[in-house]
C-alpha cells in the first residue's frame, strides 16, 4: 500500500493550525476510500499503528476516526482485540435500509414545507447526473452524487438529532451501493426512482412522502 502523507493536502503554513478533528475527518475517507477500493475487505483487521504510519499523524484522531466508523456500522470492534471490517449479513444489509428508510421518510417529511422551486430543480438536475454517471460506469460519482441527493432531502428537517442518525447510515449503504448498484438497477432506473421522490415532494403530501421514501430504501435493502 503507498504511504500518503495527511499534511499533503494542506497548503503553506496550514498545518499546524489543523485540528484533531479534521485530522479524524481525514481518516474517515482514508479507511472509506480504502473499503471503496478493496484495500480494505471484509473481516480485515484495521491497525491503529499502520495508519499512524501510512498517514503521519498520532494515534488519538486514528481511534476517533475508528470509533466513528463503530458507529455508522463500517467496522466492528472486538473487546481486547481490535477493530475489523465489518461484514454484514443479509439481515443486517436489509435492516440498514429500513432504519435508513424511516428515519430519511420522517426526516423529508417533517422538512417538506422548506423545499423551495429551486431545490426540487437542482434535485431533477442530481437524477439526471446519476443516471449520465451509470451510463458511464462512474462509480464514484455516480455515489457522491447520490449522496449529495439524499443529503439534499433530510437537511431540510428541523430536528437535529433525526438529522445525525439519519446521516450515520450514510456512508454504510452508500458503500454497500458503490459496490453493488449495478445488479441492482439500470441506469434508468436509477434516474426514474429519484425523479418519482422529486414528484411526490411536489405534492407536499407528508403522509405520502413519508411512505415514498421508505419504499426506496427497503426495496433497494432487499
Amino acid at each position: 500500500m503507498s504511504t500518503f502523507d495527511i499534511r499533503q493536502v494542506f497548503g503553506p503554513g496550514e498545518f499546524m493550525a489543523i485540528e484533531r478533528s479534521t485530522y479524524k475527518d481525514h481518516v474517515i475517507k482514508y479507511i472509506y476510500d480504502g473499503m471503496r477500493e478493496n484495500r480494505y475487505q471484509a473481516g480485515e483487521k484495521i491497525l491503529e499503528s499502520h495508519l499512524a504510519r501510512e498517514l503521519g499523524i498520532s494515534r488519538a484522531p486514528i481511534r476517533e476516526a475508528l470509533a466513528d466508523m463503530v458507529s455508522s456500522g463500517l467496522l466492528v470492534y472486538r473487546p481486547q482485540v481490535g477493530n475489523f471490517v465489518a461484514a454484514l449479513t443479509a439481515k443486517e444489509i436489509i435492516d440498514s435500509y429500513v432504519a435508513r428508510g424511516v428515519l430519511e421518510g420522517f426526516s423529508v417529511a417533517q422538512g417538506i414545507e422548506n423545499f423551495s422551486a429551486e431545490d426540487l430543480t437542482r434535485l431533477e438536475e442530481m437524477a439526471h447526473k446519476m443516471e449520465a454517471f451509470a451510463r458511464k460506469g462512474k462509480r464514484k460519482d455516480l455515489i457522491d452524487i447520490g449522496q449529495r441527493f439524499h443529503e439534499e432531502l433530510f437537511c431540510h428537517c428541523t430536528n437535529t438529532q433525526v438529522v445525525l442518525f439519519t446521516r450515520q447510515l450514510s456512508l454504510k449503504l452508500h458503500l454497500l451501493f458503490y459496490k453493488h448498484w449495478s445488479r441492482v438497477y439500470s441506469p434508468e432506473e436509477i434516474r426514474d426512482r429519484h425523479l418519482e421522490i422529486i414528484s411526490t415532494l411536489r405534492e407536499k403530501d407528508a403522509v405520502k412522502i413519508e411512505q415514498k421514501i421508505r419504499d426506496h430504501y427497503i426495496a433497494t435493502g432487499k
